[in-house]
């Protein structure tokens, strides 16, 4: 059964990307820890980071590099946090978000309903510290 992960990747449901190449994609999540939480996903639909091919899962970690040192511009924090949990959709991903305090990393904190305006923002903001980081 195709991951709801892949059906954002495929544009079957929205998301909003803030990158994209032939082999991984980043998007913000529908339920935030801190505003510009942002999940990086292999384009390829593989469950457990054990069992990605070693080159993507790379790949997978420079990008979310990437994207962890312009949340933190964006948002202007000193820290990126980054988890790999694993149990919430069967497609790999890694939660790269900016991190104040060791109470960002809870899952059981995430706003279940941010506005449409918040994502937004956080969208434009991290892809425009994309765009300043190249």
């Amino acid at each position: 059964m195709t991951s709801v992960f892949t059906k954002i990747i495929n544009g079957e449901l929205p998301g909003r990307f803030v990158y994209e190449d032939d082999d991984v994609v980043a998007f913000l999540t529908i339920e935030p820890m801190t505003q510009g939480h942002t999940l990086v996903v292999p384009r390829a639909e593989i469950d457990q980071w054990q069992d990605i091919d070693s080159a993507v899962l790379s790949k997978v970690m420079a990008v979310a590099q990437r994207i962890g040192k312009a949340v933190c511009r964006a948002f202007d924090t000193e820290r990126a946090g980054m988890i790999i949990a694993g149990l919430e959709v069967p497609h790999l991903h890694v939660h790269v978000f900016p991190a104040r305090s060791l109470t960002d990393f809870g899952f059981a904190g995430v706003d279940r309903n941010p506005s449409p305006e918040s994502l937004d923002e956080a969208q434009e903001k991290i892809t425009a510290a994309l765009v300043e980081l190249l």
